[in-house]
């Protein structure tokens, strides 16, 4: 079962969030279906079987300041 899990993410650049995709891309697959960024609203999306916890510590690898806004 998947639900779409809403993340705001200090992104500033196309770089930052290309370090985001690529981490999430990582796991597609995995229990991650689709990823969806918003550099002006410094937003991600990801559609996934994994949990937000799950989801928020991947995230988090980036070095980037994530936090968690809740299921769509």
């Amino acid at each position: 079962m998947s639900s779409t899990h809403i993340f705001n993410v200090e992104m500033t650049c196309e770089g930052c969030s290309g370090a985001v995709e690529r981490v999430l891309n990582r796991l597609k697959g995995q229990g991650v279906n689709e990823v969806s960024i918003s550099l002006p609203e410094q937003k991600v999306s990801v559609t996934s079987s994994l949990s937000a916890e799950q989801l928020l510590e991947v995230i988090k690898k980036t070095g980037k300041k994530t936090t968690y806004v809740g299921t769509q």
